[in-house]
């Protein structure tokens, strides 16, 4: 008995892959070559759109997609800009600059106004140990801050969910008008929404309190529904991670440690002070210049090269002037 002959099919084009021949000999499970776009990323897998679906089932709206109809075969998903990059969390930013800029002007005050006692070793032992009770007491002020952030949204999300269950539909109608009127949603989408997030919260709720008392709530019973709409859109308000007040307190407290090192370098190898002065107040305008580039670079705030040297500029213009006045101070009052 012989065995059947290759009998050649072509896939129906439309469901993500270019029409190829598809060949089945024997029991060889059929193969299908994919066409690979070389403007497209592998780093990450491919998309997949869905253009139709068996029977009433409706498709996702996150699998649609316009690959199929885009002449280069690139889906809209994986269209990049040509300056997009990948930003740091602004609130670890900010931590950090919080940090590095006390730790490059409040040190380097102490250490200059220290500098006229002639000797650096005198000047290191102070340095050294403002440098450790600064970068503690940062970090904790970092994390009782996070933690004042994360209990004032506990409180307000309590109240307003308070005031959600007591409030009657048109209420919340007329607030959720007033988030989403000014950009441009009209009134009776507004209405829908209303309605939609008290049904989702409800939901939520219900679903919550169904649960076994051992296990507690669902951890995302309070992120879904009107309350958490109206705290999120309405007041710009989201809740603060656990995890946030420890990343806070160490951001904070190693940039102020790090940053204050750098002035007090130079007075580890240089015995006498003043001359170590010179060199630390040079080192310290050299790292305010490179900080504010690299800030600038991080935080998006670059379009051309004239804004890497506006960033590093004005970061120094500021560490200096806070630098400044902070040894000028000091100076005032050994006098």
């Amino acid at each position: 008995m012989t065995s059947p002959s290759p009998t050649p099919s072509t896939s129906s084009p439309g469901h993500g892959a270019a029409s190829s021949e598809v060949t089945v000999v024997d029991d060889v499970a059929p193969s299908v070559p994919l066409k690979r776009s070389s403007g497209i990323s592998q780093s990450k897998p491919p998309v997949w759109p869905i253009t139709e679906a068996a029977g009433d089932q409706e498709i996702p709206i996150a699998a649609k997609c316009a690959k199929p109809a885009r002449p280069d075969g690139t889906c809209c998903k994986e269209l990049k800009d040509p300056d997009e990059r990948t930003l740091i969390d602004p609130d670890i930013v900010r931590d950090v600059v919080i940090g590095l800029s006390d730790g490059l002007t409040v040190p380097f005050a102490l250490t200059a106004g220290l500098s006229s006692l002639g000797e650096s070793r005198l000047v290191v032992l102070g340095g050294v140990a403002e440098l450790i009770a600064g970068a503690i007491s940062m970090g904790i002020g970092g994390f009782l801050a996070s933690q004042s952030e994360r209990d004032h949204y506990r409180y307000l999300h309590r109240h307003t969910a308070a005031r959600v269950d007591r409030s009657c539909e048109e209420e919340m109608e007329r607030e959720v008008t007033e988030i989403l009127g000014p950009v441009g949603v009209d009134a009776q989408t507004c209405n829908l929404v209303a309605r939609s997030l008290r049904k989702a919260e409800d939901s939520a709720g219900s679903a919550a309190g169904g649960r076994d008392e051992e296990e507690g709530p669902l951890r995302w019973a309070k992120d879904v529904g009107l309350t958490a709409f109206l705290l999120k859109y309405g007041e710009g308000l989201e809740e603060v991670p656990t995890k946030r007040l420890y990343i806070s307190a160490f951001t904070i407290g190693m940039g102020y440690l790090m940053g204050g090192l750098i002035p007090l370098l130079p007075y580890f190898f240089i015995p006498r002070a003043h001359t170590a002065l010179i060199y630390s107040c040079v080192l310290t305008g050299v790292v305010l210049l490179i900080f504010g580039a690299v800030k600038a670079r991080i935080t998006g705030a670059t379009e051309g090269k004239l804004d890497y040297v506006w960033g590093a500029v004005t970061t120094l213009l500021v560490g200096g002037v806070a630098a400044g006045a902070a040894f000028g101070i000091v100076r005032a009052l050994e006098t």
